[in-house]
């Protein structure tokens, strides 16, 4: 399996949705929300992308200011191409478009603990999250 790594290429609406529901990270996004999803893919600043020919089977895509933070909000890889290093290969080459002091932050699922904690991500506690509809308290 020969596979291609790209930065910021471009990526179609509808190659990101069969990704994130063949990697089961679309059971976690709004994948029917076709706006929604034009807008993440078109506004992160850094995607790093796996191509096996033409097919989309890995991404990582990120905001970041390149300096002190980058958010990882999406690592997928297909089903299909996983326990290959496709995961890792992404975090490794996303990392080196970063700033030498640049942090890689993520929210992981539960399920997926284990695998960033052998990756080397240390778990952090102060992670807070308001949702959308949820309001701001006085």
């Amino acid at each position: 399996m020969k596979i291609e790594y790209k930065t910021n290429a471009s990526i179609s609406v509808d190659q990101f949705i069969e990704l994130l529901k063949s990697s089961t990270l679309g059971e976690r996004r709004p994948i029917e929300d076709r706006a929604c999803m034009e807008g993440m893919i078109s506004n992160s600043n850094l995607i790093v992308s796996a191509w096996d020919g033409t097919r989309l089977v890995g991404i990582s895509r990120c905001m970041t200011d390149f300096h002190y933070a980058c958010y990882l909000s999406d690592l997928a890889v297909s089903k299909t191409h996983q326990q290959y290093g496709i995961g890792k290969e992404l975090q490794a080459i996303t990392r080196n478009q970063l700033g030498p002091k640049c942090k890689l932050i993520l929210i992981a699922a539960p399920a997926a603990n284990s695998y960033y904690q052998h990756m080397g991500f240390t778990q952090n506690e102060r992670c807070w999250v308001l949702d959308r509809n949820s309001s701001l308290r006085s």
